[in-house]
């Protein structure tokens, strides 16, 4: 009896085991095959990204390689997939290979160029970043994310050609680089005018100059003027837009480069060479990476230069003219650019004010651009109509001139009569629900609130221009404690 009640519990107890197993085997089948699915799905996302990407495990073979890195290295998948590293990429080695670096080291590797030949005899340049893989704690392999650098180092090289076309023209052709004079930065704002005035007499002198201001307030018209009213202005004049170059392409793009640098390299000048003599003109610098800004402090400070893979310095003769569309504080705070080359930049500072900032411009502007497009498109518009005056007048204008001008010769162009009219304006514009703040309600650029702030706002930027940003001076020019100085500044908007 004993026996069996005993074998009747071990068999109620097994069956809740049982039941428990087989849900068990249902919830490991669906982790399953959610597994596979996202691995599934994984791989598809992989291969459809356009860099490169090629993933070894501890032992150095390839577990996962895209169509785009097989393109790059003159392979087929199949020649890579499963083989080890140095099997399939011969003349790499422990060192030189950044994949079996980080395997050996688990630490990552940012932006590195690396040169190497395939199975087949073909040189191949890339730009890598390669990344240790975790699975938890566990360290299960490497990827690394490649870039075609050939295709980058050809465009760099037109660019320089195109430089240095210029660069060997005649005096007269060279001077046709600066299209713009002082006198085209069209004004009726004291401020600004002040601004040009000032300009017209720091143009002589060769220290570094900082431009600030908004996009479209013609800060590349401003720097043209300063380089045509400069002893320098029958050198070259030399512009670049920091933002437009790849990070890895830039520094050869600046200083140049000698033969065997990389794979194809040759000597060939950088743009400091190339604006011996003259200005050269770096724009959006808070985007130049800051190693590179330490490297353009050196030659601020000794006029210097070193061509990438040489040891030789260069000296040369350049007037550097930086501007940004941040404001300086911010591109300060933000860590986008060095301090110490803001001081060293920070000789002279300009500050262009945005079109919302001196609205006596508009109409001032907007008059000036209808005779420039009636020259240009043989029309014979007069004026604008009231309404259209209040809603330009009235309009923030992000773009500032850049924008107005764009307008204009939106509605020059689809104007049938002899006025332009606010049915002209571009359909955007023509939405906008608060078009002109003066549009329907012109007594609204009235308020004492908003006027007050702007005023304010003005002082206050003024201040720490004139206190090369420094917030203790500034303070004690606007005559507030520092305190109240910093809780304002951070109520405006940069």
């Amino acid at each position: 009896m004993g026996e069996k009640s005993g074998k009747l519990l071990r068999f109620r107890l097994a069956v809740p085991i049982f039941q428990h197993s087989r849900c068990y085997s249902r919830q490991v089948n669906k982790i399953g095959q959610l597994t596979a699915l996202t691995q599934e799905v994984l791989t598809a996302i992989l291969k459809s990204i356009d860099e490169g990407i090629h993933v070894v495990n501890t032992e150095g073979k390839t577990i996962f390689y895209n169509e785009v890195a097989a393109k790059h290295d003159g392979m087929d998948i199949e020649e890579v997939l499963g083989k080890h590293l140095i099997d399939a990429f011969p003349s790499l080695t422990e060192e030189s290979s950044t994949l079996l670096k980080v395997i050996r080291t688990g630490k990552p590797i940012y932006n590195q160029a690396q040169v190497y030949v395939n199975m087949h005899g073909v040189r191949i340049d890339t730009i890598n970043t390669t990344l240790p893989i975790f699975l938890a704690e566990d360290f299960v392999g490497a990827v690394e994310i490649a870039k075609d650098y050939s295709r980058m180092k050809l465009l760099a090289e037109r660019l320089l050609d195109l430089q240095k076309g210029f660069s060997k023209s005649s005096p007269n052709k060279r001077a046709k680089q600066v299209k713009y004079t002082l006198n085209d930065l069209k004004t009726i704002n004291l401020e600004l005018i002040n601004t040009k005035e000032e300009a017209r007499k720091l143009a002589k002198s060769d220290s570094p100059i900082l431009v600030y201001g908004e996009s479209g307030t013609g800060k590349e018209l401003f720097v043209q003027g300063i380089h045509h009213e400069s002893h320098r202005s029958e050198g070259p004049f030399v512009a670049q837009n920091c933002a437009a170059i790849p990070e890895t392409l830039l520094e050869s793009i600046l200083f140049g480069t000698v033969k065997g640098s990389y794979t194809g390299a040759v000597d060939r000048k950088g743009l400091f060479e190339l604006a011996d003599g003259g200005t050269l003109f770096l724009d959006e610098l808070h985007t130049m990476p800051i190693e590179l800004q330490a490297k353009l402090l050196r030659i601020l400070e000794d006029g210097m230069i070193r061509r990438v893979g040489s040891s030789q310095n260069i000296s040369v003769n350049v007037r550097v003219i930086a501007a940004m569309n941040v404001h300086p504080q911010t591109a300060l705070q933000e860590k986008m650019i060095r301090h110490d080359l803001y001081y060293r930049l920070n000789v002279f500072t300009f500050s262009l004010l945005p079109l919302r900032d001196r609205r006596e411009d508009i109409m001032y502007l907007t008059d000036f651009f209808i005779q420039e497009f009636n020259r240009q498109l043989s029309k014979t518009i007069q004026g604008v109509e009231k309404k259209l005056e209040i809603f330009l007048t009235g309009y923030q204008w992000p773009g500032n001139v850049r924008e107005l001008k764009h307008t204009l010769e939106y509605m020059m162009n689809v104007c049938e009569g002899n006025h332009l009219g606010v049915v002209d304006l571009p359909v955007i514009l023509r939405q906008y629900p608060a078009g002109a703040k003066g549009n329907n309600h012109p007594s609204d650029n009235l308020s004492l609130r908003k006027n007050l702030e702007e005023v304010e706002k003005k002082l206050i930027i003024r201040a720490l221009d004139l206190s090369k940003g420094n917030i203790n001076q500034a303070a004690k020019l606007l005559e507030i404690p520092r305190q109240t100085l910093q809780y304002k500044l951070k109520k405006i908007p940069h």
